[in-house]
């Protein structure tokens, strides 16, 4: 990895040169009730609407890689017989401008279901191929919880990373495409002492976190607590609604549709992503429903998170953005969950 310095004031040409292609970035959408920025993850048309000064998406990044609906393949039935047509749906190179480490853990997590599994998936593959991120360091809110989930940072997975170090950004260099572009605007190579300045931006960023979950001996103590009554309690709130997958930045759980047009001379085949949360979600064919209450699937979400992706990848697939939590219509958050949970555990002990 390479290490140089960008002036701010070389972001707006660092911007306009990725510009031949579609850029995606955090812009302020809406002010909330409270009054705050709300921000979102969408096309960018100009420099002026990229805010890297974010703090957090309510959404991620994941509908541009995983789409919320995706026509997967068509039929079309002809005199001659049918044809089955399969497009992947990405034709061009998205620019990711300003990913935080979390969203870019969550996408290298990802990658191990969607691209390293038995069965990868080439439509995420088409997507996740072809992409240029640049990540940018964020200021922790009281909601994240990632540097408990090992995703405060990223070491690799993007082809540059931004930190604020005061009027300029120490740039990590990670891809020969990167190094090539930053030739074109004014760089250098950064110094000792700029390096010095970067440890301590990070350290000063490290101390600012103050949501904390506990993850020692994590998947043991979901093995041991598997029948709590703390799921029921927490099912019990759980209005099985899916706002917490549908705001994840690793939820990937789809469902297939299959649609035959009215003359009958054409069908198509889409994914639509899901939630185990929802009611229907082990409902199978002849109707009965493997998880028909609330506290069952609720408990089978946290457990794939941090028990059975522990498991085959030897890390959680949560990775502490808290987004969550703050969607949640019932206030049920990850820390408050994993800490009773473990709370019980200790007094069974």
């Amino acid at each position: 990895m390479l290490f140089h310095v960008l002036p701010k004031d070389e972001l707006a040409s660092l911007f306009e040169i990725l510009a031949i292609n579609r850029i995606v970035g955090p812009t302020r959408k809406a002010i909330s009730k409270d009054g705050n920025p709300i921000w979102a993850f969408d096309w960018l048309n100009s420099f002026d609407e990229l805010d890297l000064e974010y703090t957090s998406t309510s959404q991620s990044p994941k509908k541009y890689f995983l789409p919320y609906q995706e026509t997967l393949s068509t039929f079309t039935v002809n005199e001659s017989g049918w044809e089955k047509n399969v497009d992947y749906n990405h034709y061009h190179p998205n620019v990711f401008f300003g990913m935080h480490a979390c969203d870019i853990n969550a996408l290298n997590r990802l990658d191990k279901v969607m691209l390293e599994s038995v069965y990868p998936n080439p439509y995420y593959a088409g997507k996740r191929k072809n992409m240029f991120i640049i990540g940018v360091g964020c200021a922790p809110q009281p909601h994240c919880f990632c540097r408990s989930m090992d995703a405060d940072s990223v070491l690799h997975g993007f082809d540059m990373f931004l930190t604020d170090i005061g009027n300029k950004y120490f740039v990590e260099i990670q891809s020969a495409t990167a190094f090539e572009i930053l030739k074109n605007i004014r760089t250098t190579e950064a110094t000792n002492h700029e390096h010095a300045m970067f440890l301590q931006a990070v350290e000063e960023r490290n101390t600012r976190f103050t949501c904390h979950v506990d993850t020692t001996d994590l998947s043991k103590i979901l093995d041991m607590e598997f029948k709590s009554e703390e799921w029921v309690k927490w099912g019990d709130k759980c209005l099985s609604c899916g706002t917490c997958a549908n705001v994840c930045p690793t939820c990937y759980c789809f469902g297939i549709q299959e649609s035959v047009d009215i003359d009958l001379k054409g069908a198509r085949k889409e994914a639509h992503l899901y939630s185990c949360n929802l009611v229907d979600f082990a409902q199978v064919a002849g109707g009965h429903n493997f998880r028909p209450e609330s506290h069952t699937r609720l408990k089978y979400r946290y457990y794939h998170k941090h028990r059975g992706f522990v498991e085959a990848f030897e890390e959680a697939l949560c990775v502490g953005c808290g987004r969550c939590g703050q969607a949640c219509l019932a206030g049920i958050t990850v820390p408050e969950v994993i800490g009773s949970i473990r709370q019980e555990a200790q007094q069974n002990d």
